[in-house]
């Protein structure tokens, strides 16, 4: 049964085993009831703990118009730098809803911690940490006045190795996904913020994620078997990928008939952002809310309900889903404005919220450790011997990103805003439109990386590289260090007892990853290797990350998959 304590449902893209990605054919199939039939509307009764919020919600319904009601089911504008925005009606008291991005905490925003990723957090197999960094995450969400937490990212599993989110969800294992998944989603809603579990559904690649901008080409369809959806995929923002041919977000065997009736999810849906594709069959479907707006409802839906098209009691249940939810977790107690500490633009004079909590500390600082894995060791290379006199530090990842700060303009696809300080930066734009002739890097290149890119990505108030603890601790230690990040192929000094190379595996959302190694960092391993008989390899990884190009190297001593630790 799916956790009824969650409360948003972001179109959860999910794919595995009995699952096919595949470009649209050309005899493309656009009759759903090939697959599974028609699809009737099914609108769930609200019981169990959420039957004193439905009653409230009910009640609050009634009291309002129809174009009131229509104006809940998609964003509006916002002077805040909240994601989205659901507009308030201040004359029944609601005052609107901020939806924020935080796959790593809060996006776009300062004065907030960079909590693990869910990949860093999947290897360190703790359920009690995940609750942990979830309500912390979702305490610092509360502060800056977000109803709504854009995550956690259930899907994708990992089915396409090199899919550029994969580092967002927290295993390709459903069971441990789902574990850690509830922890995260309790975790978030304790702290008074609702969680949006997202993608829904079978979104496991980047790649043709969206229509294209240059070619027309629709959508990937991921077309899942009914085996293979009910084995892994029943756990929930509506994705932007086809799901057997059907948009995501106007499919109604998913989002009426999977989620709402079979699973009894009493929360509302929302697309991802522009993942919207139809206007009236999106509605009936089970779509509750458009985001970041919609072209498609607004007076469409008014007009829809008054010609008939769409019962009025349809856009009833849509609404109080979203109000449900409001009350569930007693949001409508709330005394500051939503959105009240996430300024529209970091470079305007705006009042300092600082989100960080000094308690979160120990839970920051188990997440960044226990999310280390250990694949090799040699003769018990690692841990170090406290006396080492010199030890030599070569890559790129070692060091913190030359810059860190938000741009003037703040747009919301800046590489600060989506934490891609260290990539390449002209890669940005051109793949969250869908520009896929680039070929894109597989690492990261200007230093050390905490999180992926992209909408799950946020912005640190402080970092500590690498580099930087080893100056700490070789001073504490009387350790001499040489270093150089920037040869491919570095003098090593003989008397050197330990070599650490440092290297990435870059993703993000908009593009997936152009393979599962890069051979620039597999030869500068190798490089070092051969001059320094006691090398240590450190991989921040973003994914799946190949090390048989030096696995078996004899002077390489120990790899560590470092992952991305916040």
């Amino acid at each position: 049964m799916f956790p009824t304590s969650i409360s948003c449902l972001v179109a959860l893209s999910l794919m595995s085993h009995g699952l096919l990605a595949q470009k649209q054919p050309e005899n493309v199939i656009t009759d759903d009831t090939y697959f599974y039939g028609q699809s009737p509307a099914v609108y769930p009764t609200h019981t169990g703990s959420w039957a004193a919020a439905v009653a409230k919600a009910k009640n609050l319904v009634s009291q309002l118009t129809l174009e009131e009601k229509v104006n809940l089911t998609a964003g509006g504008q916002t002077s805040t730098g909240c994601s989205g925005f659901i507009p308030g009606i201040p004359r029944v008291g609601f005052h609107g809803l901020c939806l924020a991005d935080a796959g790593n905490g809060v996006r776009n925003t300062d004065y907030v911690s960079s909590f693990p990723s869910g990949i860093h957090v999947g290897a360190s197999w703790n359920p009690e940490l995940t609750y942990s960094r979830s309500y912390y995450m979702g305490a610092e969400a509360k502060a800056k006045g977000v109803n709504i937490l854009l995550g956690p990212v259930f899907g994708p599993l990992g089915r396409v190795v090199e899919g550029g989110r994969n580092w967002e969800g927290f295993s390709n294992d459903p069971y441990l996904a789902g574990k850690l998944g509830h922890e995260a989603v309790a975790g978030i809603q304790d702290a008074g913020v609702v969680a949006c579990g997202k993608h829904f559904l079978a979104q496991e690649q980047e790649t043709h994620r969206l229509a294209a901008s240059i070619t027309g080409a629709d959508a990937i369809s991921s077309n899942v078997d009914d085996k293979t959806l009910h084995e892994l995929y029943l756990c929930v923002m509506c994705s932007y990928n086809r799901a057997n041919n059907s948009h995501a977000c106007q499919n109604s065997k998913l989002l009426n008939g999977l989620l709402k009736g079979e699973l009894g999810f009493q929360g509302f849906v929302v697309s991802d952002w522009g993942a919207q594709q139809s206007g009236m069959a999106s509605a009936l479907a089970g779509l509750d809310v458009a985001m970041p707006s919609s072209i498609l409802w607004g007076a469409n839906l008014t007009l829809g309900v008054n010609n008939g098209t769409v019962p009025e009691s349809q856009v009833d249940n849509m609404v109080t889903r979203i109000l449900a939810t409001w009350y569930q977790l007693n949001q409508d107690q709330d005394t500051e404005a939503p959105g009240h500490g996430l300024a529209a633009n970091l470079w305007d004079p705006h009042p300092v919220v600082d989100a960080r909590n000094a308690s979160s500390k120990p839970t920051l600082w188990d997440g960044a450790v226990e999310g280390h894995v250990l694949v090799k060791n040699t003769d018990n290379a690692l841990p170090f011997k406290s006396n080492m006199k010199l030890v030599s530090l070569f890559g790129y990842s070692h060091k913190a990103p030359d810059k860190n700060t938000p741009e003037p303009a703040q747009a919301m696809f800046s590489p600060w805003s989506v934490g891609v300080q260290s990539a390449n930066l002209t890669e940005l734009n051109t793949g969250f439109l869908g520009n896929l002739s680039l070929t894109y890097s597989a690492i990261a290149p200007n230093g050390t990386l905490i999180s992926g890119g992209g909408s799950g990505a946020n912005g640190w108030s402080s970092f500590s590289s690498p580099f930087d603890a080893f100056v700490t601790r070789a001073r504490k230690d009387g350790t001499a260090l040489f270093w150089d990040f920037e040869s491919w192929d570095p003098s090593v000094n003989p008397t050197s007892e330990a070599c650490i190379v440092a290297g990435n595996a870059w993703a993000s959302e908009g593009w997936d990853r152009p393979a599962t190694y890069d051979a620039y960092t597999d030869e500068l391993i190798n490089n070092v290797a051969d001059k320094c008989a006691n090398t240590i390899v450190v991989l921040h990884n973003a994914g799946t990350r190949l090390v048989d190009g030096f696995f078996s190297h004899p002077n390489v001593t120990a790899i560590i998959y470092a992952h991305l630790p916040g």
